[in-house]
């Protein structure tokens, strides 16, 4: 297998959560190189900044200009991910993490527009942090007293979602106050779908249907043009004279063979051992 096939063998392998993990290493490459050109994908604190780059309330989830905020949201997501498409599947993984990422970006700006005396004003954000919250607040609130494995000891997952949100709420007095508020707007969204889930409703299906609408604008647009197909007529059902020469010339040989493997050289007649010769020269 050449290098370039088992490259594309081993992308369609990877899960939904696993593509975007390669997604946001990708960009945080670019960001690296182009740091200072890629304001127009952040997503400002301003509503009236926002309305003239509606596309950030997303693109924004798939910056990171830190190491340590991509390697950790990426380690999250790659646990929580495993975890997740376990039990459910790779369309909802995609609603929640897409949910996630807008509902902490509304409620970033919202906070910036309604307290700028605790927020300040004029900021910026990115990472995936709020969709990484999502997925995992909601399997803690989905199965709240689920075990796992910490260390040495068992612990509810409930008290892990608790501990994460705590954490966020404290965070709103520190000096990435926009960052905690937009993981507090990640994890409302990620706790409103798990229990809206539970009693049957799923709240992503419009989101899905609108990424299903999409998906299939796109395809349509790759398909290949309408091409003009002229019949050649010295073809029959797509074979030509010769090829249908050829085909009874191999069939006669075979009846020939067969006719010697059950009776012997000697039961062919003149004229089939004629034609045998000639085939054979």
């Amino acid at each position: 297998m050449s290098l370039s096939n088992d490259i594309k063998y081993k992308l369609k392998s990877l899960n939904v959560l696993e593509k975007i993990i390669g997604v946001n290493v990708i960009a945080y490459v670019i960001g690296l190189l182009f740091q200072s050109n890629l304001s127009w994908f952040e997503l400002p604190s301003s509503f009236g900044d926002f309305l003239t780059q509606p596309w950030a309330l997303i693109s924004y989830a798939f910056l990171h200009y830190d190491f340590f905020h991509i390697l950790f949201n990426m380690l999250w997501l790659y646990v929580i991910g495993r975890m997740f498409l376990s039990m459910f599947s790779s369309k909802m993984a995609v609603n929640i993490y897409f949910l996630g990422a807008m509902s902490g970006g509304l409620l970033f700006m919202l906070g910036y527009t309604l307290l700028p005396s605790l927020f300040g004003a004029d900021s910026r954000l990115v990472g995936a942090s709020a969709a990484v919250r999502a997925l995992l607040i909601f399997i803690c609130a989905y199965m709240p007293y689920q075990d796992v494995r910490l260390f040495m000891f068992n612990i509810k997952l409930w008290h892990i979602g608790l501990f994460i949100v705590v954490l966020d709420v404290v965070g709103l007095f520190g000096l990435n106050a926009g960052g905690n508020l937009a993981h507090l707007g990640g994890a409302t969204l990620g706790y409103v779908y798990a229990k809206q889930l539970i009693k049957g409703n799923d709240i992503g299906k419009g989101f899905e249907r609108l990424l299903d609408s999409l998906s299939k604008i796109f395809k349509a647009s790759k398909k290949a043009p309408l091409k003009t197909v002229y019949k050649n007529k010295g073809k029959v059902g797509g074979y030509t004279k010769g090829d249908f020469n050829e085909f009874n010339h191999q069939k006669q040989i075979d009846i020939i063979l067969d006719k010697i493997s059950k009776s012997g050289y000697d039961s062919l007649t003149a004229e089939e051992k004629e034609f045998l010769f000639k085939s054979g020269k």
